[in-house]
């Protein structure tokens, strides 16, 4: 993501191909649902008319610059028992650094969930060591075909995912819906991606293929000649016993049973 400026004028060309798949299709979207029901009163009529009338006369920049969607799956740090499918919806900044809004699910009322930010590995290298511990690679999570963006010509996703082999992910959950939480209470919480086979519960990746009807195992055949370059220094920090997590003082501790057969065992700190 370093190359001249011919190069940078160029290397996000698949994220224009998306753009305009969203204007002929609907790419893949509204296929799953958001797994809670937030409490409150049904919208009024008078509620719904300002919502018309601001899609109307307002402008929304920061919106309208978000041309992807990435379907991937995200874990606590420190509890990869603990796994989620995430759908995310990024805008390209630069050739170095994307910004992701994450929902629950596709549809109109899914719950904003979290954010990930992702930069360059140029940009990663930058970084402090206490810093880099909060990053994850995104090798693994290529490769595998985990990560998908629904919708969009094979050809074009390929590519797409050529750039964001060697990038690395920050990510926070706000709202942990997964845990069936109905509002966003507790501390937001520091996830991370999987980095190897045997780590993602393997029924809930199927879930989500049958959903967008595909399968994993045919991405990872199609993506077999993106190379797989060296995972930078200080990234999936988990990995070498720094797992790096946020106190909950609260009463919402963030845990539930596990649900698959996969042991883990938490690194020392």
């Amino acid at each position: 993501m370093t190359g001249g400026s011919a190069n940078r004028r160029t290397s996000w060309r698949p994220f224009a191909v998306i753009v305009l798949c969203a204007l002929v299709e609907a790419c893949g979207g509204s296929n799953t649902p958001s797994p809670v029901d937030a409490p409150g009163a049904a919208k009024e009529a008078t509620t719904r008319a300002l919502e018309v009338g601001a899609a109307v006369l307002q402008s929304k920049p920061p919106l309208e610059a978000i041309n992807a969607y990435l379907d991937g799956f995200h874990f606590y740090n420190g509890r990869m028992d603990m796994q989620m499918e995430a759908h995310h919806y990024c805008a390209v900044l630069n050739e170095d650094l994307i910004q992701c809004v994450i929902y629950d699910g596709n549809v109109k009322d899914a719950k904003l969930m979290g954010v990930e930010y992702i930069v360059s590995e140029r940009l990663f290298t930058t970084l402090p060591s206490n810093e880099q511990a909060l990053w994850h690679s995104h090798v693994y999570e290529v490769k595998s075909g985990a990560l998908i963006a629904p919708g969009i010509p094979e050809v074009a996703e390929r590519e797409l995912m050529r750039k964001l082999v060697g990038t690395y992910g920050k990510t926070f959950h706000t709202w942990h819906t997964d845990l069936h939480k109905e509002l966003p209470i507790g501390i937001p919480q520091i996830m991370m991606g999987f980095t190897a086979g045997g780590q993602a519960d393997a029924a809930m990746i199927a879930d989500r293929d049958r959903r967008f009807g595909t399968t994993s195992a045919e991405k990872r055949r199609q993506r077999g000649d993106i190379p797989s370059p060296a995972i930078a220094d200080g990234a999936d920090a988990w990995q070498t016993g720094r797992t790096i997590q946020l106190a909950d003082p609260t009463t919402n501790a963030h845990t539930q049973p596990q649900t698959h057969t996969q042991t883990y065992t938490q690194p020392n700190k």
